[in-house]
């Protein structure tokens, strides 16, 4: 993850990664997401805070990566919760 050259890349990865990883007895996904936004700020991004999206529809898209190493439909929450997050804050 380190080798990436995106930040956003590292910050997705960052994200499914440490959920998909399960370090911690609970709260792994909340901790995914600070460090995924602790990415974003250290490059002078807007954090992302997914409160716009479906939880039925993260579950699934973490359930697709967890299950068959697909990570288009997560990228795609991703991707949007970015352009809301620039709408919303600037």
């Amino acid at each position: 993850m380190n080798n990436k050259k995106s930040i956003f890349e590292k910050a997705l990865l960052a994200l499914v990664l440490i959920s998909y990883i399960q370090p911690f007895m609970d709260g792994n996904k909340r901790t995914a997401r600070i460090v995924s936004n602790a990415i974003l700020i250290n490059y002078n991004y807007c954090p992302l805070s997914f409160r716009t999206v479906d939880s039925i529809d993260y579950k699934k898209a973490m359930l697709l990566f967890y299950e068959q190493n697909n990570i288009s439909n997560f990228k795609n929450i991703f991707i949007e919760q970015f352009e809301f997050a620039v709408r919303t804050y600037f």
